[in-house]
């Protein structure tokens, strides 16, 4: 696998810690434990397209308000969903 940012073949998957923004703007979250890559040519570390698209599908179905100021990831993708799945993906 290389990496998204210097297309270097010294990428590992890890997990770390994120912030990010709620769809309603009002606040972000710290989201912690969350799958990601880390180089080591260019020292970047990042999130997946897929565990981003999950993670923002997530927080688009969920009641956010019952969020803290810090879950886990693994937390967070199992809260309840309000609605089964994001019908605003065309």
């Amino acid at each position: 696998m290389n990496c998204e940012w210097c297309d270097e073949s010294t990428v590992e998957e890890i997990t770390c810690t994120v912030y990010w923004e709620l769809p309603d703007g009002t606040r972000a979250i710290e989201i912690t434990e969350t799958p990601g890559m880390k180089c080591s040519s260019c020292g970047m570390e990042y999130q997946s397209e897929d565990t981003i698209e999950a993670l923002e599908d997530q927080l688009l179905l969920i009641d956010t308000s019952k969020l803290g100021k810090e879950v886990s990831y693994e937390s967070l993708m199992a809260q309840p969903k309000l609605l089964k799945r994001n019908y605003f993906k065309f």
